[in-house]
């Protein structure tokens, strides 16, 4: 366990004993404590809950540090809690945020860049009290999302545009992994979402005498969720749409290859036909078609004809027509751009009919 006590504003880290990081805590100064619990799984037997060691009153903190916690959020005696995840390289993480008026406690398993960056940013931003540290730390988880999904994003148009250009075999490879990732930030950031906008409502609703400041980082903090929610949603709907292009190229490349075996089947179905007719062992057959001129007229010129016939009917008037776009289906299209504004009006007999007055003699009408 690496123990991590950071003065703000200064951002001076200091490693410390678990011991020490508590009485930095029950101190009036401004604080951060960060602890990596490390990789390793806890030893065997029973283990005191964290909350206990650092010295936190009430009965609510138990689940405060314990390894495979949901995602949660919680509010006890001017203090909020939750369990949020993070992007960390190619996976997600889950972190323990604890904070009060004068000090942010943080635990996680394992290094975290986003621990490190924000030490980094402790000078900059300057922060006044625990509630604002625990805004900033928050911000930047959400930053975490939202760059990784837009960098993923980026990867799926790109991918889209490779494929487009030249279809290759390791490009499904790719997007299998692109959905994967999208996948896994929606799975990860859903549950924090729901969580997050339970919570922030339900302490508007409760709390009437929150500050307009607070109620203003109370707002803002939930656009940002609803935004990161909607930018991972953008990703998830990209990367359909990446599949059906891969499966609509791959679906008109099977059919050019059908067509090709179609075109090749009409060339030799007359040969399959002549070398069957002829095989037959009938008299007739045997003995009367002898000559040369014989077979050259069922043999040759049948299977010219069956040729000709195939080509005009099959090829030219259904095959070509569609892929090439035919004249009679140019007429089609233009006819159905155009309308029937430059059809000539005529009107059918029947209308016609309809509009006639019947006239009596003397060329007056019927009253």
């Amino acid at each position: 366990m690496i123990v991590s006590v950071v003065s703000v504003p200064e951002g001076v880290v200091t490693r410390t004993e678990l011991s020490e990081a508590r009485e930095r805590l029950a101190s009036p100064d401004l604080v951060m404590v960060d602890i990596d619990q490390g990789e390793d799984p806890p030893p065997d037997g029973p283990e005191q809950p964290l909350s206990r060691l650092l010295g936190l009153t009430g009965q609510g903190w138990e689940w405060f540090g314990r390894r495979h916690e949901p995602v949660r959020a919680e509010y006890h005696e001017g203090a909020v809690g939750c369990v949020v995840p993070v992007v960390e390289g190619t996976g997600i993480t889950h972190i323990h945020v604890l904070a009060s008026d004068r000090h942010l406690i943080t635990v996680h398993q394992g290094p975290v860049g986003l621990i490190e960056s924000f030490f980094e940013r402790l000078p900059q931003d300057r922060p006044t009290d625990g509630a604002l540290m625990a805004f900033l730390f928050m911000h930047g988880v959400m930053e975490g999302f939202r760059r990784t999904a837009a960098r993923t994003l980026l990867e799926v148009e790109d991918l889209e545009e490779e494929m487009f250009e030249v279809r290759q075999p390791h490009h499904v490879h790719r997007l299998a992994r692109l959905r994967r990732r999208a996948a896994q930030l929606h799975r990860a950031f859903l549950p924090y979402a729901a969580v997050a906008q339970e919570f922030l409502t339900h302490r508007r609703m409760a709390n009437h005498e929150i500050s307009e400041e607070w109620r203003a980082l109370n707002l803002k903090h939930e656009r940002t969720v609803q935004l990161v929610m909607m930018e991972i949603e953008s990703l998830r709907d990209e990367t359909r749409r990446a599949a059906d292009t891969y499966a609509s190229l791959v679906a008109d490349e099977q059919n050019l290859v059908i067509n090709k075996l179609a075109i090749a089947s009409v060339i030799f179905l007359p040969l399959s036909f002549i070398t069957g007719f002829f095989g037959m062992n009938f008299t007739y057959l045997t003995n009367g078609l002898t000559s040369e001129r014989s077979f050259l007229t069922l043999g040759v010129c049948m299977q010219v004809f069956a040729l000709a016939v195939a080509i005009y009917f099959v090829l030219y008037r259904t095959h070509w027509r569609q892929l090439g776009g035919g004249p009679a289906r140019a007429i089609d299209v233009e006819a159905e751009a155009d309308g029937d504004a430059d059809l000539p009006d005529r009107p059918e007999r029947s209308t016609r009919r309809l509009g006639r007055i019947p006239r009596r003699r003397g060329g007056r009408p019927p009253r």
